[in-house]
Formats: structure tokens, sequence, C-alpha cells
């Protein structure tokens, strides 16, 4: 879904509430993003490092 803004308005599954009161985004609202912020994000799928600044390869689970 999409507001007039062309923004794509956010599932309750893509974030929850830290207890420090910050959004969280998660791994499926990254997949849908599309792409790395390199923001180092807690939840990131794309292994990007930001102690080296750099898009890593994720390993498998």
């Amino acid at each position: 879904m999409q507001d007039n803004s062309g923004k794509q308005a956010l599932d309750p599954e893509d974030y929850y509430m830290s207890e420090e009161g910050y959004i969280i985004f998660t791994e499926k609202y990254h997949l849908r993003r599309g792409h790395c912020c390199l923001s180092g994000c807690r939840h990131c799928p794309y292994g990007y490092n930001k102690k080296t600044g750099k898009v890593e390869v994720k390993k498998e689970k």
C-alpha cells in the first residue's frame, strides 16, 4: 500500500520498538525495500559491516 507521497505504508511485521523507543526494522522489511541503506541496521540481510564499511556475504543459517 502506498500513500500520496509515494512512500510505502509500514506493515506491523516490518518493525518493532526497542525498549529505548527506537524503531527496529525487520529483515523482512529490508528485503522488501530491496537495497542496503548502509546504516548498520540490526537485521540487515545484505551483510553490511558498519565497522569496516563493507557489504560482506552473509552465511546461510
